[in-house]
């Protein structure tokens, strides 16, 4: 491999929904491995730029949900199939990962509770590792980890997904199609300030007096919490920069 293509960038392109929930760690890491970013608002920009520009796309959350059907949301959806067809790397996160499976066909509903805070996942079936399937996104992320969650919908699987994580509140809290597509229920992007700022916005779900909500106090204690889920963002990143590099020498 020679030192040119070794070094190569990967161009992101990032559709954001709202101000106050950007890309946080995802950005942190393009910048410092020199990865350029293009943000794309969804809600304000109405043309959406060519995939053929981009190596990957990561959509972001929001408060909204798929079944608002907010006016924008239709070109949305339409841009994320046509991504879909060109077969580059999408990633999906909360929201993000709701729009894929709809996009694919997939129902997304109105979930029995709000899952907000830190709550283990675990992964689900054996490990790929043992049976020589291991994806880039298996050997990315362990089979337990916490992550930050903050979600009222959820999704079904998408046919022809592999399910890859759940939590005690929530069945389908990851998949994956081929060896391109990872749509995330949860938040492993989140930074203490990006956190701090949903909390502003979305304050009335915090009232919440499920079991499944915790309070802002708990939410924000831990900041060693936000580093470690920030390290297994950047540990994906990289796995997924590796895949691409793999097929792009």
């Amino acid at each position: 491999m020679s030192a040119a293509n070794y070094t190569r960038t990967m161009k992101l392109l990032v559709l954001q929904h709202v101000p106050f929930e950007g890309p946080a760690a995802i950005k942190a890491w393009a910048d410092g491995h020199g990865h350029p970013v293009t943000h794309h608002c969804c809600a304000s920009d109405t043309e959406y730029p060519d995939p053929g520009c981009y190596d990957a796309c990561i959509i972001m959350g929001g408060p909204m949900g798929v079944n608002d059907a907010p006016a924008w949301m239709d070109a949305e959806l339409a841009f994320i199939r046509s991504w879909l067809d060109s077969g580059k790397f999408l990633l999906g996160i909360c929201l993000g990962a709701q729009l894929i499976a709809a996009a694919l066909g997939a129902n997304v509903s109105k979930h029995h509770c709000r899952e907000i805070g830190w709550f283990e996942l675990q992964r689900c079936g054996n490990n790929p590792a043992s049976t020589g399937q291991a994806s880039w996104v298996d050997r990315a992320l362990p089979a337990q980890f916490e992550a930050l969650h903050w979600h009222g919908d959820s999704f079904a699987l998408p046919e022809g997904a592999r399910h890859l994580y759940r939590s005690a509140a929530c069945e389908h809290q990851a998949f994956a199609i081929g060896n391109r597509v990872l749509g995330l229920q949860f938040h492993l992007e989140f930074d203490l300030s990006t956190a701090e700022r949903v909390a502003d916005a979305c304050a009335d779900e915090l009232q919440d007096s499920s079991p499944t909500v915790q309070s802002r106090a708990q939410l924000m204690s831990n900041k060693v919490r936000f580093d470690t889920a920030n390290r297994l963002m950047h540990q994906l990143l990289d796995a997924m920069r590796l895949e691409f590099m793999r097929h792009n020498l």
